[in-house]
């Protein structure tokens, strides 16, 4: 015996039709305001330029209480992307959160590189830039020690440097999704297989790496993400809080910066190629980097689904380093919505919260 068919409430079927009829007007009327619109804005806290020297700035977010912490935070930004994504709008903004709740904070961020600066490779990073803001973030405060942190390769960055200064002024080490054994990066290293990869080549022709070719590399990690991304912005287009989000990711996605030419030819060669920093054959101005020298508290933050710096590249960080206080902690997100939009807001910048609090006294 079959049951009567449901009959659909005629109401419901009316209220649908008008909703779906309005959402393809907005559709087609935002479409157009999107197509001309400017760039969207991001940037939501104020803050103060320290020092600009060639490809480096450090920045300081202005408080928002009167009562901070005692160490400073300072954050590495990877060399390849803009820093504001930590900082994109009100209420969609790491910075913003971690400044409510008392933290003082400096940003390492980088401008594109001059042709005059193709020569600057991975001992200038770690041997100038960092140590000089580290030494103007000291002076700034008064504070001999700080907390590092680093995003990506931001964060391999403070984490070779932490490794040649076990001794300070890193008091804490904070990493988001850093790659530590390339060889699991699988298509950064076949798109920059030596069998077919002229690394030397490259450089010596253009000195630095135009960012047309960085933002292709990354494209080709997920070949139909652009266009799925496209339909999703389109069957959206009437709703503006997600049309406003889209387009600040957006920006910050394809804000690819050039790299500097030896800085990109010593990473190809000596991390994706040698995988160095994994086998501990690095080394830096003449000193190996070797990660069972960080001694100080770990707090290491990979996304479960990052398709850019895959979980097996990132882990073997806490299994390397020699501190006794170490975590790992595994969140759900990829590489960009771990540290910002609504699941950062939720899962990550609470936490880091919590690990921060006892460690910044």
């Amino acid at each position: 015996m079959s049951s009567a068919a449901k009959v659909p409430d005629p109401a419901a079927i009316g209220d649908r039709v008008r909703t779906e009829v309005e959402r393809a007007i907005q559709r087609n009327i935002k479409g157009l305001e999107f197509l001309t619109a400017t760039k969207q804005p991001v940037g939501a806290m104020a803050n103060d330029l320290i020092v600009r020297r060639g490809t480096m700035a450090l920045y300081r977010y202005r408080p928002l209480i009167d009562e901070v912490y005692r160490l400073p935070l300072l954050i590495v930004t990877p060399p390849s992307n803009k820093g504001y994504i930590f900082d994109l709008a009100s209420g969609q903004s790491f910075v913003e959160f971690m400044l409510a709740r008392g933290y003082d904070i400096f940003l390492l961020d980088w401008m594109p590189p001059r042709r005059d600066e193709a020569h600057l490779g991975l001992e200038d990073y770690l041997l100038d830039f960092i140590p000089f803001c580290i030494e103007r973030v000291q002076e700034i405060t008064g504070e001999p020690d700080l907390t590092l942190a680093g995003y990506c390769m931001g964060g391999t960055l403070a984490v070779m440097y932490a490794a040649l200064h076990p001794d300070g002024p890193a008091a804490n080490l904070l990493c988001f999704t850093t790659p530590i054994d390339f060889s699991h990066m699988r298509l950064f290293r076949a798109w920059a297989t030596r069998d077919h990869f002229d690394v030397d080549r490259l450089v010596d022709t253009l000195g630095n790496i135009p960012p047309d070719l960085i933002f292709a590399s990354f494209d080709m990690l997920r070949p139909a993400a652009r266009l799925a991304g496209n339909i999703r912005l389109l069957d959206n287009m009437w709703n503006d809080e997600f049309v406003k989000s889209y387009r600040m990711f957006d920006r910050w996605a394809t804000d690819a910066l050039p790299l500097a030419g030896e800085y990109f030819r010593q990473t190809t060669k000596e991390l994706m190629w040698k995988n160095g920093l994994m086998t501990g054959e690095l080394a830096i101005g003449g000193r190996k980097v070797d990660l069972a020298n960080i001694e100080v508290p770990l707090l290491h933050v990979v996304a479960e689904h990052d398709h850019i710096v895959p979980y097996e590249a990132s882990k073997p960080l806490v299994q390397k380093v020699g501190s006794a206080d170490k975590e790992e902690v595994v969140l759900k997100g990829g590489h960009i919505s771990l540290v910002a939009g609504a699941n950062a807001q939720k899962r990550l910048w609470p936490r880091l919260d919590r690990w921060l609090q006892e460690r910044s006294l």
